[in-house]
Order: structure tokens, then C-alpha cells, then sequence
């Protein structure tokens, strides 16, 4: 019974990382995601400020699409990821806007700038992730982990007394 258990216990974790490799992965380690945390109101009402989005590439974007987008290079705020809504575009690049915004972004990003198109958002979960990309928080994370493996990986069961000197592990003679 217990060998059954471990067995599905393996299999199902076998399974979930199957199918975070595939729907999941980060763009960064070559996988269709990428995550976004939002920070400020353009997106209001929809999306809040620590929202999580992850949004996943597609082959193709069109008006109405809300998209993840590095801002080109050589303008100002190169490399900025913005989350904006499609509401327009030409040869010379997309026009996306936010939805609490009264004009259209000052960029105009490429397909290949585009990261991906909103897919799930999970609400507040960003500010947990950006709380632990703080040093002290990360740091104070990191040694419970190591705390808590070496507590588990203590024996159990047994006691031992502390050696003296003159303690050389035999047994006392009986009389």
C-alpha cells in the first residue's frame, strides 16, 4: 500500500510539472508564459495594481487583445514590460492604450516586442512575489528552508548521551 501511494504520489508530481513545462514555462527558459505583476491604475477596472497576470504568446494579435509588451529600444523606457490593450496598428507598429486611459500609448511596439496575450490573471498574488524579490525577505525565506531540511533530516527516535573525556564507548564492567 504505501510502495501504491508513492507511486501515484510520483506520478502526479510527474504530471504537474508535464504540464507546467508545457502551459507554464517562462519565455526566459524557452516556454510560452511570461508573468506580469501590475503596478499603477491604467488597467482599472479590470486589472489592480498586484495583480498577477501571466499571459501566454499567440500566433497572432488583434484589436481588443490585452498584451504584455517590452517598450522598443531607443525609446524612453526601453525594455519596460507595459500591459495595455490592442486598439489599432499599421506597418509601423501596434497602438495599444490602457483601459483607464484617456490617449493611446506613445510607443508603438512590433509583434516580436509583444510577450504574450493575456491568459489568467490572479488577484494580489504579485504583491507575494514582490514582497519576496525584497533581500531581507528572500533571505529570511531561504534560511527557514535550510532550517527546516536540517530539522527533518535529524533522527529520530534515539537519544544520545554526551561523551566525556574519558568516555571511550564501552560499557561499564558489572560486578
Amino acid at each position: 500500500m504505501k510502495r501504491r501511494r508513492r507511486l501515484i504520489g510520483l506520478a502526479g508530481t510527474a504530471l504537474l510539472v508535464t504540464l507546467w513545462a508545457v502551459l507554464l514555462r517562462p519565455a526566459a527558459l524557452g516556454g510560452p508564459a511570461a508573468y506580469v505583476v501590475i503596478r499603477g491604475s491604467s488597467m482599472h477596472p479590470g486589472l489592480e495594481t498586484g495583480d498577477l497576470v501571466i499571459t501566454r504568446a499567440a500566433d497572432a494579435y488583434g484589436i481588443g487583445d490585452v498584451v504584455a509588451y517590452r517598450v522598443p529600444d531607443g525609446d524612453i523606457g526601453s525594455g519596460h514590460i507595459v500591459i495595455h490593450r490592442i486598439v489599432g496598428g499599421d506597418a509601423l507598429g501596434l497602438q495599444l492604450q490602457g483601459d483607464n486611459n484617456d490617449s493611446i500609448d506613445p510607443w508603438l511596439p512590433r509583434a516580436a516586442d509583444v510577450l504574450g496575450k493575456a491568459w489568467v490573471t490572479i488577484p494580489g498574488v504579485g504583491r507575494i512575489l514582490a514582497m519576496l524579490h525584497q533581500p531581507a525577505v528572500f533571505g529570511a525565506c531561504a534560511a527557514a528552508l535550510v532550517a527546516a531540511m536540517v530539522i527533518g533530516a535529524a533522527p529520530r527516535g534515539t537519544t544520545a548521551r554526551p561523551r566525556t573525556s574519558s568516555d571511550d564507548g564501552r560499557r561499564p564492567a558489572t560486578t
